[in-house]
């Protein structure tokens, strides 16, 4: 079964750093997009950050440019996200996000991790 699993989050003071992993099984990941979401609560999921199958940064959200940083290594079926200067208002499940072609119906399927929780508190 195709999974992706993300690690990494846990407590974090203000100004603080964490890194997220996610790591793919079952499938490769260097032919696709890959993306990063968060859901804060009582909040929608929002667009972090993503990044091209040959790991050029896509797009940050205005909240986190300039913070955190996308990254993926091909080799190790992995994507990263480093985040510095970390502020109460990132506390939230961090998700990633991958649409890759599904080898036996050969239709689009939209993988998402478990979530991993970040929480930024004094």
């Amino acid at each position: 079964q195709v999974q992706l699993a993300e690690s990494g989050g846990g407590l974090v003071q203000p100004g603080g750093s964490l890194r997220l992993s996610c790591a793919a099984s079952r499938f490769g990941i260097s032919p696709y997009p890959m993306r990063w979401y968060r859901q804060a609560p009582g909040k929608e999921r929002e667009l972090v950050a993503d990044i091209t199958s040959d790991g050029r940064p896509a797009g940050y959200a205005d909240s986190v440019r300039g913070r955190f940083t996308i990254s993926r290594d091909n080799t190790r079926n992995t994507l990263y996200l480093q985040m510095n200067r970390l502020k109460p208002e990132d506390t939230a499940v961090y998700y990633c996000y991958c649409r890759a072609l599904d080898s036996g119906s050969g239709s689009w399927v939209d993988y998402w991790g478990q979530g991993t929780q970040v929480t930024v508190s004094s």
